[in-house]
This record gives C-alpha cells, sequence and structure tokens, in this order.
C-alpha cells in the first residue's frame, strides 16, 4: 500500500502551486468584490494549460480530460488524468475556487463530454468551453425529477425548460443540458445534449449573486424551442429501462473526487493561514506532546489536520479507482460527502479561532468560510451523498431506497 503522491505529478502539482500563490491569490479578493467580472488574467493560463495537454503523452489534465483512461479495470497499477486533476486542483483551489471554476475549457460540461461522448463527437467538441446544467427550479438534487423536454423533430432535437445554477453558464461556449426524451419513462429517458452559445431560443436570463465563489458566474438559462442537432446528444439515444441514466450519472463518478479535491484544498489554506496567524502568539503545535498537554486552541487544530487527512485519503482513493476502471460510484460519493462537510467546518471554525481577523476582510479566512459552503451542496449535496453510499453499501435501487 503505497500513499505517497507519484512522483510523476511532482512537476503539474509544482505548476499548480504557482499559479495559485503568483496569480490566484493577488486577485483573489479582486474579483470576490467585482462579481460577474470576467477574470482576464485567466485567458493566458488557459491557453498554457491547453499547450500542455495538447502536448501530454499521458492523456493530459483536467475537466476536459477525465474519465478517458477509465474504460475498464486495469491491469497493474494506474495513476492517471483522474488522480493528476485531482492533485492539480486541490492547488488551484488553495489559491481561489471561484478562479479555479473560471478558467475556460475546464467546466462541468467539459467533464461530462469526456465521460460520455463518441470518437466523433469528442473530435468536434473536445475543445469547447462547456458549463453543465441540470439544476431546475423544481429539481435540485433529486437528478431524476429533470422535467425540461428534449423532442425529436427531424434532424433535430426540439427542448423546452429552465435550468438554474449554470456555473460559467453566461461564460462558456456551450451547455451540456440534461433533458427527459419522454417523462413517462422516469429517469430512463433522461439524456444529455450539447447546446452551442447563440443557439436560438437559449436564453442567459439572470446571473446570480452569492455567498462565495463570486469569481465564477452562476447563470439562469431558460429554453424554449430551441433546436439542437441530434448529434448533439451524448452517449446512446435509445431509451433504456434496463441501463437507467447511468451514462449521464457516470459524470459524478468522476467529478466527485475533483470537487472533494478542491475543498480539501481550500481547507488547508485555511488552515495554514490560522497557524500562521497564531504562531506570533507563542501558539504552535507540538507532536511530540499529547494533545492534553497543549493549548485549547492547538487541540483544536490538530482535530481539524486529522479531519482532512481523513478526507483527503478517501479522495485519492476514489480518484484511484478511477483511473483503474473500478466502478467508484460509493467512493466518490464518500470523498464529497467528508470532504464538503469537513471543508466547511474546517474554515468556519478558522474565522472563530482568529476572532476578529479572521472576520474581517485583512486576511482571506472570511471569504474562504463563504467559498467554502458551495463545495458541500453542488454535484450533489451532503444528504444525497450519504443516500447514495446507503444504496451501494445496501444493494439497494433508487426506487428501494429513497
Amino acid at each position: 500500500m503505497y500513499l505517497e503522491i507519484p512522483r510523476k505529478f511532482g512537476a503539474i502539482v509544482h505548476q499548480a502551486q504557482q499559479v495559485a500563490r503568483s496569480v490566484f491569490r493577488p486577485i483573489s479578493r479582486k474579483y470576490d468584490l467585482a462579481e460577474h467580472a470576467y477574470p482576464q488574467e485567466l485567458d493566458m493560463f488557459a491557453a498554457i494549460m491547453d499547450g500542455m495537454n495538447d502536448g501530454a503523452a499521458d492523456g493530459g489534465a483536467g475537466a476536459g480530460k477525465l474519465a478517458r483512461s477509465g474504460g475498464k479495470p486495469s491491469e497493474g497499477n494506474v495513476n492517471g488524468t483522474n488522480m493528476k486533476t485531482v492533485l492539480g486542483l486541490t492547488e488551484l483551489c488553495w489559491g481561489d475556487v471561484g478562479l479555479a471554476l473560471s478558467i475556460p475549457r475546464q467546466g462541468l460540461g467539459n467533464s461530462a463530454i469526456a465521460a460520455v461522448a463518441s470518437e466523433a463527437q469528442l473530435a468536434r467538441l473536445g475543445n469547447t468551453w462547456a458549463a453543465m446544467a441540470i439544476t431546475e427550479p423544481g429539481a435540485g438534487s433529486d437528478s431524476a425529477a429533470i422535467r425540461t423536454t428534449a423532442t425529436l423533430d427531424g434532424d433535430h432535437y426540439v427542448i423546452n425548460g429552465e435550468k438554474i445554477y449554470v456555473t460559467a453558464g453566461e461564460r462558456a461556449n456551450a451547455v451540456v443540458v440534461w433533458a427527459t426524451l419522454d417523462r413517462s419513462k422516469g429517469r430512463a429517458a433522461i439524456k444529455s445534449f450539447v447546446v452551442e452559445k447563440g443557439t436560438p431560443g437559449m436564453a442567459v436570463v439572470r446571473l446570480e449573486k452569492k455567498l462565495g465563489i463570486r469569481a465564477s458566474d452562476t447563470a439562469a438559462i431558460r429554453f424554449d424551442n430551441c433546436r439542437v442537432p441530434k448529434e448533439n446528444l451524448l452517449g446512446d439515444p435509445e431509451v433504456s429501462v434496463d441501463k437507467g441514466f447511468a451514462g449521464a450519472m457516470q459524470t459524478f463518478d468522476n467529478t466527485r473526487p475533483v470537487v472533494a479535491g478542491m475543498a480539501i484544498g481550500l481547507a488547508r489554506a485555511a488552515l495554514e493561514k490560522t497557524r500562521e496567524l497564531l504562531a506570533p502568539m507563542g501558539l504552535e503545535p507540538d507532536y511530540q506532546l499529547q494533545t492534553w498537554q497543549q493549548p485549547a486552541v492547538i487541540r483544536e487544530l490538530q482535530l481539524l489536520e486529522a479531519e482532512l487527512e481523513a478526507a483527503r485519503l478517501l479522495t485519492l482513493r476514489a480518484a484511484w479507482m478511477a483511473d483503474n476502471g473500478q466502478p467508484n460510484s460509493k467512493e466518490a460519493s464518500m470523498a464529497k460527502a467528508k470532504a464538503g462537510r469537513v471543508g466547511n467546518a474546517i474554515t468556519l471554525r478558522c474565522v472563530e479561532l482568529c476572532g476578529s481577523l479572521g472576520y474581517g476582510e485583512t486576511e482571506l479566512l472570511e471569504k474562504w468560510a463563504r467559498d467554502s459552503k458551495i463545495l458541500d451542496i453542488f454535484e450533489g449535496t451532503q444528504q444525497i451523498q450519504l443516500l447514495i453510499i446507503a444504496r451501494r453499501l445496501l444493494g439497494k435501487s433508487s426506487s428501494e431506497l429513497k
């Protein structure tokens, strides 16, 4: 059992650390205050990342590369795209979560395209910046309750409905929309469609004002008789009750460990800053002493560090399973549930431990506490993750355990 980070990932982790420290941190407060302003500084970084991916012998990293190595169980030990992306985004989110979510061509929609698109679709859409539109006013964490419809009409699907909380919904070049082909057939009829920006009938109707991740735009989008070429349906167009909407849901098995990694990076930033602020007061952990021999604030920090390490190891396990083609739905949800909850708890506690410095805008601690909450909510709330874990542990279907 090897718990160390593979040496071959040292370069990308170092590069992500440099970007987080030299690019993200200096502009973090600027774009927190200037909500909805596009961070122009990210364009150069996105171009560099595209170049690295194009020349990468191992497939590259990022949302658009997830799952391409996980087709079937591998022979031996593989540390690939999923692990690399988790490690890289962990470091970037040490810098700023909202900016990490705003990197062009790194949207959740890119993960969906990578997970289920055909080779022809990958060739055509692989370099498109794609957002993901799942949530609706009447369907939040229960993806199976989607009411947006897609009706086949000749060579096009006609999409009608409304989506909310679409990350990068205004900035992205396309949106991957979840819609049902037939409401009477339940979740089996839910498919995902790539709708390119500017398609008639698609309109961004609102940008949300948010608690955190303000550098990232979050949009509400309406589809009114929006005609999409049938080649833009991702995956199998046939409605199969046996398969359900496993193809659409496969995206989450690869992206939930990534979100967990984001929470880990943010929480680590808060712990490091808290230790830095407490050190001048003589409050530094001594790991050779028993916890009861140290000040209460140090005991608290050590407990938070232990929780963060548990979340980190769960996340690495889920990413490793994805790289090795192993079913990881349970493990991905475990990582997301643990890291989302722990990340939020750590950032809030660090604000409290640092008092006025934690609560004010002199430091970024209060911002990190606001940013962390979304990581416990999107891509499935805490409650949804626990439900998925229970189904996997008990061998129950979604209809048997609701």
